[in-house]
């Protein structure tokens, strides 16, 4: 058995006796001097498999090796060789950096010689050492990810387990905390970093994709995609609602998953299918199908059998809204003072009536502050903010009433069970007697909240946490829906059923303002609004954002290298200003 190398071998776990195992008989071998990219959907078995890697959990059957160490009987020997950086923000918020720093240290046994040179090496190298003096809990999202990176790496760690890293995080903060584990990777250092994000797993030279406690794949991302390569196609000269064409296409026999790309439709068809005629999706005559490079993510939900179809239950139940209004949000010189600091200055937007509102921009840009300004959630220092028409300081109530809000933080009560959350919110939106208690029963059907409606909120699985709020924001029928980040950290299949979802209450004339660091998400916008430094530099649909950073060195740039790209623009021309 090699010591270089991390060895598992019919690995199987079960949490108990009548469970189903969280992991059967899993075998794999993961390299050193690589990033091994662990992906898979919600309840896959992937935060399980990393914590037997650290002997936190013992296997039920099967063996675990790490460089050697056995994780039965060597479980301290491996605790000096593992760095770990948990899910779940595994920092003191209340401390500040330098002070989590010195714990962590503390914990590892570096001492007091060694710890000034470990400290400054790590806040060079993460870039935190100008907020030695910050709480934890006021970084923003990027720069909490990359203390708990700098805490995991105290001791230089032979095996580093970084489980989802860049959830919630922004694309310039993304690419940052790749570059920085990239940096670290030698021969003897063997990184496991688990994602939600394909393109970061894309970039992996080894993934392991699990599904319920199986091993579907292990090898290099492109072995996988190549098994879709002539099978992607994109519908190209939409000249009708890409919506409803997306959903007609993921009825189809043919089709095996399909995504909204800006002004175009995205369809993986299924092996052995011929391509669908183009006159069923009712495209427009100018439609055309043209083939395109397969990505991880087409062949990761091929593996997986295909995405959730294109007929959303939560719409179908909902009664279509009048077209009485074609304003239904707007933003008029929102402005937020903090202080001397301005988190937003004159914010101004309006969103008509059945269109997708994105809101983009990076970690402490004023997105949060802006959405809870226009969710009545947060006064602002000047402007105005009105849904449907009511201005939310001076009718909030009624506002309130037309919208639904589904926080970034789980907008849940931990300690109610999925039930009595719904039970409550029904409540809150006014619903009482067989109206209330029916569309209860409809919510937990639609989301399949059955096998959980008594567990705590705050111990559902996280899609399962994400499907629970959405059913609470929707059930009053809003005119207007908030969404702050809905499906940050769900795997892609529920990203998809999210965004079923989504698009079938816009068909029915429901208004959607969202926030997302996720830019294939953001192709499903109408518009978008980027916010930078407490401003909104630009304005405009996915494809015309891209457009503007068009050039010889990025002649078909993707939304996220238009929204670096943008950032920078902004950030030239103001410094040639000062």
């Amino acid at each position: 058995m090699p010591n270089e190398s991390l060895v598992i071998e019919g690995l199987t776990y079960s949490y108990g006796k009548d469970l189903p195992p969280a992991l059967s008989e899993l075998s794999a071998t993961i390299r050193p001097g690589i990033v091994t990219g662990l992906v898979g959907p919600d309840g896959a078995g992937k935060t399980t498999l990393m914590r037997l890697m650290t002997a936190l959990l013992l296997p039920s059957s099967g063996h675990l090796t790490v460089f050697g160490l056995d994780t039965r009987s060597n479980a301290s020997q491996l605790h000096e060789i593992i760095g770990y950086m948990p899910q779940k923000f595994g920092l003191y918020e209340d401390l500040s950096v330098i002070q989590n720093l010195r714990l962590y240290a503390d914990l590892r046994n570096v001492t007091t010689v060694d710890r000034k040179q470990v400290f400054a090496r790590l806040l060079d190298f993460t870039g935190l050492e100008p907020f030695q003096k910050r709480l934890a809990g006021r970084l923003s999202g990027g720069m909490k990810q990359k203390l708990g990176l700098a805490c995991a790496l105290i001791r230089k760690p032979r095996l580093l387990l970084l489980d989802e890293p860049s959830v919630g995080v922004d694309p310039v903060s993304r690419r940052e905390l790749w570059r920085m584990v990239q940096e670290l990777v030698d021969e003897e250092t063997a990184v496991i970093w688990s994602t939600a994000y394909l393109d970061e797993a894309e970039l992996c030279q080894d993934v392991l994709l699990l599904d319920n406690g199986q091993l579907m794949f292990s090898g290099p991302p492109k072995d996988l995609t190549e098994r879709v390569a002539g099978r992607c196609f994109q519908i190209q000269g939409i000249s009708n609602n890409r919506r409803q064409v997306l959903s007609t296409a993921l009825q189809q026999d043919e089709v095996q998953d399909g995504i909204v790309q800006g002004q175009n439709v995205r369809m993986v068809l299924r092996a052995g299918h011929n391509q669908p005629a183009l006159s069923v999706l009712d495209a427009g005559v100018e439609a055309r199908l043209t083939p395109v490079a397969p990505r991880f993510e087409d062949a990761y939900i091929d593996a997986l059998g295909g995405g959730p179809g294109g007929i959303s239950a939560l719409a179908t139940a909902m009664t279509p809204l009048p077209d009485d209004q074609e304003v239904t949000v707007e933003a008029d010189g929102l402005t937020k003072r903090f202080g001397n600091f301005t988190a937003a200055e004159n914010v101004s937007f309006a969103i008509r009536r059945g269109e997708i509102f994105g809101l983009l921009g990076p970690n402490g840009a004023g997105k949060s502050t802006t959405f809870k300004m226009m969710c009545g959630l947060l006064r602002p220092s000047s402007g105005t903010g009105r849904v449907v028409g009511l201005d939310l300081q001076k009718a909030p109530g009624k506002a309130r009433s037309r919208l639904g809000y589904m926080a970034q933080k789980f907008s849940l009560y931990g300690d109610l069970s999925a039930r009595q959350n719904l039970v409550f919110f029904s409540g809150v939106y006014g619903l009482t007697g067989m109206q209330q208690k029916e569309t209860v029963t409809r919510m937990i059907d639609i989301f399949g909240l059955q096998p959980h409606l008594t567990d705590s909120a705050k111990d559902l699985p996280l899609g399962f946490k994400q499907r629970l709020a959405l059913a609470c924001s929707v059930m009053h029928e809003p005119a207007v829906l908030f969404l702050d980040e809905p499906t940050s950290g769900v795997d892609p299949l529920t990203r998809r059923e999210f965004w079923t979802h989504i698009n079938g209450l816009v068909e029915h004339g429901v208004t959607v303002l969202v926030t997302t660091h996720f830019m294939d998400e953001a192709e499903y916008c109408d518009r978008i609004g980027l916010i930078y430094r407490g401003q909104m530099i630009a304005t405009g649909p996915p494809d015309e954002l891209k457009s503007r950073t068009r050039s010889p060195q990025m002649p078909d740039p993707t939304l996220e290298e238009a929204f670096i790209s943008l950032l920078q623009q902004w950030d030239a021309s103001h410094e040639e200003k000062a």
